[in-house]
C-alpha cells in the first residue's frame, strides 16, 4: 500500500491530504487557497504600514489556534472565499497598484507552497514590493527554507517562554523552542534591517521607543509580543531571549491591544484588558535592558476596531 503523502508544512505535522478534503489543525480542508480579505492596512509598525498602508492578505486557518487569537473569526471558523495561485498573484499586484507599501501575507504557513508560486508569478507580472511573512512563530525552520529569496521581511510573533503557557492557550507545549529556531533561521535569511530613505511619523497609537526613526523597512525582521494579561513575566522572558540573542539585528515590537473575545469568557485571566501598569512594566523592563530597536503603543489600541472586518474586500 502507498504511503499517504499529506501537508506537514507546520510543526503540528497532521500529514493531512488537503487534496482528498481532509483538514488538519489548521483547518483547511481543500485543495485551494482560502482569503477572507485583501486590502490596505494602516495598523501595523509605521514603518510596514507607512502613510498609504500595507497591502494584507488574510488567509484563513492557522496551524496554532489559540485561544484568545484576536483574529479568530477567520482562524477557526470558516470565513474565507477560494482562490487560484493565478487570482493571489493578481491580488499582489491589484494592492500594489493601489500604492501598498508591501505584501503583507497574513497567517501564510499552510499556503506555503501555493504562496511560493503566486510570488514567483506576480514577480514575472512587475511586483517589485517587498514581500511581508507575518506569522505566529510557530514555524518549521525547513519549511521557511523553502522561502528564502522570496520573503523581505519577516513580521513574527513571539508569544510565550512559558512551555505551560504554551500548553494551555495554544495546545504547543513546543512553542517556546519552535519559535527560537525559527527566528533563528529567518534572521539567518535577514540579518540586518535595511529601510528606505522616506522619514515616516507614526500613527495608530505607534510610535518607536528608544530608536530613530529610519523610513520604510525594505527587509528584515521584527519581533511581536502580544502582551496578555496577567502574563508579564511571560512577556519579559520574551523579550530578554530576543534581545540577549540578537540586540540590534531584530525589531521588537510591543503591543498592548489585547481585546478579550467572547471566547475567552470562561478563562478568567484572560478576560480582561491588560492595564496600564502591566504595560508600563515591560516597557520599563525593555528600556532597562538595554532594547532601542523598537516599537510600543499608545492610547487605547485594545478595541475590537483594531480587527479589520473580514468581509472579502479585494478577492
Amino acid at each position: 500500500m502507498a504511503r499517504k503523502t499529506g501537508c506537514n508544512l507546520c510543526p503540528r505535522n497532521c500529514n493531512a491530504n488537503h487534496s482528498l478534503g481532509e483538514s488538519g489543525v489548521c483547518g483547511r480542508k481543500e485543495k485551494e487557497i482560502y482569503v477572507a480579505r485583501a486590502a490596505l492596512h494602516m495598523w501595523e509598525e509605521p514603518c510596514i504600514s507607512g502613510n498609504t498602508g500595507s497591502g494584507t492578505v488574510f488567509f484563513s486557518g492557522c496551524p496554532l489556534r489559540c485561544i484568545y487569537c484576536q483574529n479568530y473569526e477567520i482562524a477557526q471558523t470558516d470565513i474565507g472565499k477560494p482562490i487560484t495561485i493565478r487570482r493571489l498573484a493578481e491580488i499582489m499586484i491589484e494592492l500594489q497598484d493601489k500604492n501598498a507599501a508591501n505584501i503583507n501575507l497574513v497567517t501564510p504557513t499552510h499556503y506555503t507552497l501555493e504562496i511560493i508560486q503566486a510570488i514567483q508569478l506576480a514577480r514575472n507580472q512587475g511586483l517589485i514590493i517587498p514581500i511581508v511573512y507575518n506569522c505566529s512563530g510557530y514555524e518549521k525552520v525547513d519549511t521557511l527554507r523553502m522561502l528564502e529569496g522570496l520573503i523581505d521581511i519577516y513580521l513574527t510573533d513571539f508569544k510565550y517562554m512559558d512551555s505551560a503557557l504554551a500548553k494551555r492557550y495554544s495546545r504547543a507545549e513546543d512553542y517556546p523552542a519552535i519559535a527560537k529556531s525559527a527566528l533563528a533561521e529567518m534572521v539567518r535569511q535577514q540579518p540586518e534591517p535595511v529601510f528606505s530613505g522616506e522619514k515616516m511619523e507614526g500613527q495608530d497609537g505607534e510610535s518607536i521607543c528608544g530608536a530613530q526613526n529610519n523610513g520604510m523597512m525594505r527587509k528584515g525582521v521584527i519581533v511581536r509580543h502580544l502582551l496578555l494579561p496577567n502574563h508579564v513575566r511571560n512577556g519579559k522572558a520574551v523579550i530578554q531571549y530576543v534581545h540577549e540573542t540578537y540586540g540590534n539585528q531584530v525589531y521588537i515590537s510591543l503591543m498592548n491591544q489585547y481585546t478579550p473575545l467572547p471566547q475567552v469568557a470562561g478563562i478568567p485571566e484572560l478576560n480582561r484588558k491588560v492595564t496600564k501598569r502591566e504595560y508600563e512594566s515591560l516597557i520599563d523592563f525593555a528600556v532597562s535592558i538595554g532594547v532601542e530597536n523598537g516599537f510600543i503603543q499608545e492610547g487605547e489600541t485594545a478595541k475590537e476596531s483594531f480587527i479589520p472586518a473580514f468581509d472579502y474586500e479585494g478577492i
